[in-house]
């Protein structure tokens, strides 16, 4: 049987980050990456649309955690530790510099996954870490002397001394079997970041058209969110969407994904602005087709389609639009109801909630509570980020926390 003091398993950002961490912490100290698949930090080189979206501009902690649906308040201590400046720090530091978009969101400046991929598999091999592609992490047991004796897919057997999992997020059971084997509780796993189908097919024929800022709510979930919302061939998608999903993931899976949703078009304009324009239009435009004529900044289809759906007929003019018709069209731009039927997962993100139970981890080390020795990183924990980079900071920060616990165990 081979030895190895340091073992994780999951090449992933926190696996792959985390042993970078301890490898250079504790120099001469052997560390190893198992990988079941081909390639190291496949989700890194797919995200944000083959950009990856590395980290979030915000440097409050507290203001940070709240950007978590679950697992804010676990890292909120380890937020303290390493944040997304120390993130944008580090990858400079081997010449990697990020920027900054309008909305927070932080990418390099190639435009490129493969530069941050590039230079954390550069900064592995020069730290002497062992990166083990095709070979994943079968079954794991306690030795009586303290360890762990490991097999892994391809038959072989391992021992380490310290054993860190960062496979992932749980999308099931199964993936988090090896955590459970060693006594750890896994919350039931359940989408998050994920798309509404709807079925009005009225929506269904305005696929493409986006909107820059709507609002949208879930009735008895008391749950909101504001932001670019896009129309899909099957439903709702957009920022606002998948934070919205993020939020109510729990309660939206007990409904079995049938709920109705409510839309804000305008949420910029209340009420009586929104009636004080629509009565300007009929003063100053008396004789145009209210369908022809939308108030910015809504797309014109979207606008023909919202009056038809207020009950409107096409061929009315400003001047005749009655008492009622304008109170329903208020309405509709408003409150427009749509009836969610289904969902489908965001598949630049592939975030589920759920994973070990943050209660049995000490987040000072992201050591087991229950299992000396085992320490654990990113998706696999019940935590789970909004997406804009938050997901990836909390792998960052876990496995940077991982990585010098493991390093001072021993060193």
């Amino acid at each position: 049987m081979s030895q190895w003091p340091v073992v994780v398993a999951g090449g992933g950002a926190a696996g792959f980050f985390a042993a970078i961490v301890c490898a250079k912490a504790s120099p001469g100290t052997k560390v190893t990456v198992l990988e079941r698949s081909s390639q190291f930090l496949s989700k890194v080189r797919i995200s944000g649309g083959g950009r990856c979206n590395v980290t979030h501009a915000c440097f409050d902690g507290r203001e940070l955690s709240g950007h978590y649906p679950r697992g804010g308040a676990a890292l909120l201590g380890p937020f303290t530790v390493f944040q997304p400046r120390d993130t944008i720090a580090w990858f400079e530091a081997r010449g990697v510099k990020l920027k900054t978009e309008a909305d927070g969101r932080m990418f390099p400046i190639s435009n490129s996954s493969q530069t941050i991929v590039e230079c954390l598999v550069r900064t592995a091999q020069a730290t002497g870490v062992e990166l083990l592609p095709n070979c994943g992490l079968e079954q794991v047991t306690r030795r009586t002397g303290g360890g762990f004796s490991l097999t892994l897919t391809d038959g072989e057997t391992l021992g380490c001394d310290r054993l860190m999992l960062a496979t992932g997020g749980c999308r099931a059971a199964s993936a988090g079997r090896l955590a459970v084997l060693l006594g750890h509780t896994l919350e039931p796993p359940v989408p998050s970041l994920f798309t509404f189908h709807i079925g009005a097919p009225w929506l269904h024929e305005l696929a493409g058209i986006s909107v820059e800022s709507a609002e949208v709510s879930l009735p008895g979930f008391e749950l909101r969110e504001r932001g670019a919302l896009l129309i899909t061939h099957a439903g709702l998608s957009g920022p606002a969407v998948l934070r919205l999903s993020a939020w109510g993931a729990r309660a939206l899976h007990a409904v079995n994904y049938q709920f109705p949703l409510r839309v804000n078009w305008l949420p910029h304009l209340g009420r009586e602005a929104i009636a004080a324009q629509v009565e300007a239009r009929r003063a100053a435009q008396p004789a145009r087709f209210v369908v022809n004529t939308p108030l910015p900044p809504l797309p014109a289809r979207l606008w023909e389609r919202l009056v038809l759906a207020a009950g409107i007929p096409r061929e009315t003019r400003w001047a005749g639009l009655s008492r009622s018709g304008r109170h329903r069209f208020i309405e509709q731009l408003i409150s427009t109801e749509l009836q969610v039927v289904g969902r489908s997962l965001n598949q630049d993100e592939f975030v589920t909630c759920g994973g070990v139970r943050l209660g049995e981890v000490n987040f000072k080390a992201m050591e087991s509570r229950l299992c000396p020795g085992l320490y654990f990183g990113g998706e696999l924990l019940d935590i789970d980020g909004l997406t804009g980079g938050f997901n990836f900071q909390a792998a960052w920060t876990t496995g940077w926390i991982a990585g010098r616990a493991m390093a001072a165990k021993t060193g």
